[in-house]
């Protein structure tokens, strides 16, 4: 399940269906969570939909990828501006952000997304369903 290699792009990838959820063959997601359980239980959940994942426990350590997805936990709102930019800046792709401090109810919601300069928000805890749903929704629209 984690591992790099692989990653393919625009009429490249084929499309596979796993656990009724379509997703692109090959398609890299970076997971940046400081919470060992959380960024496995992430890992898994993703691994099993059918992505290529790539877990890191800080945005320090920029692994040599290039994915189609970010999904960053931001557990303190004042450095979470901080540590998008340093996201954004290693990889050109849309960023999904978690966090216990956003709200219930939020991530439906687009502004706290346009505060932070990322593609979508998920409050935690959340379920594999809702995860899912978002990331499909960033993939279609990016």
């Amino acid at each position: 399940m984690g591992g790099a290699g692989g990653f393919t792009t625009g009429t490249e990838a084929r499309t596979r269906t796993r656990e009724g959820v379509s997703v692109p063959a090959k398609a890299c997601i970076l997971i940046v969570e400081t919470d060992d359980l959380i960024r496995k239980l992430l890992e898994r959940w993703l691994g099993e939909a059918g992505f290529e994942v790539v877990a890191v426990a800080s945005h320090h350590a920029m692994p040599a990828v290039s994915p189609r997805l970010v999904i960053t936990d931001v557990s303190e709102p004042d450095s979470a501006r901080s540590i998008i930019e340093s996201l954004r800046a290693a990889y050109a792709v849309p960023i999904l952000a978690t966090s216990a401090r956003f709200r219930r109810g939020l991530g439906g919601s687009s502004e706290p997304a346009k505060r932070l300069h990322v593609a979508k928000v998920l409050p935690k805890p959340f379920r594999r369903e809702q995860l899912l749903r978002a990331i499909r929704a960033i993939l279609k629209s990016a």
